[in-house]
């Protein structure tokens, strides 16, 4: 029951950082990890958070994607806003 309480508390956490803060602790997780200096205990709880940061940047990422737009020229000189196709 504790593990579902801290779970929830640090997905809340996660929700409240930005895009470059969820990254610079997910770089910060790598490196721990790429270090082989934590305990194999540490490694899966940090691992852990690594995938919820993860998920955190790409929804960051794809709200983003969705505000960005590209503006064209109509055949009478007017300007549009189109969404932008990054695919």
């Amino acid at each position: 029951m504790a593990d579902e309480k801290q779970d929830t508390e640090l997905m809340a956490e996660i929700a409240q950082l930005s895009f470059e803060e969820a990254l610079e602790r997910l770089d910060d997780i790598v490196e721990k990890l790429e270090g082989g200096d934590v305990s194999l205990e540490e490694s899966i709880d940090i691992y852990s958070q690594g995938t919820l940061l993860k998920k955190h940047c790409e929804s960051k990422l794809q709200a983003a994607r969705e505000k960005i737009e590209k503006i064209t020229l109509d055949e009478d000189g007017g300007v549009s806003t189109q969404p932008l196709d990054v695919s």
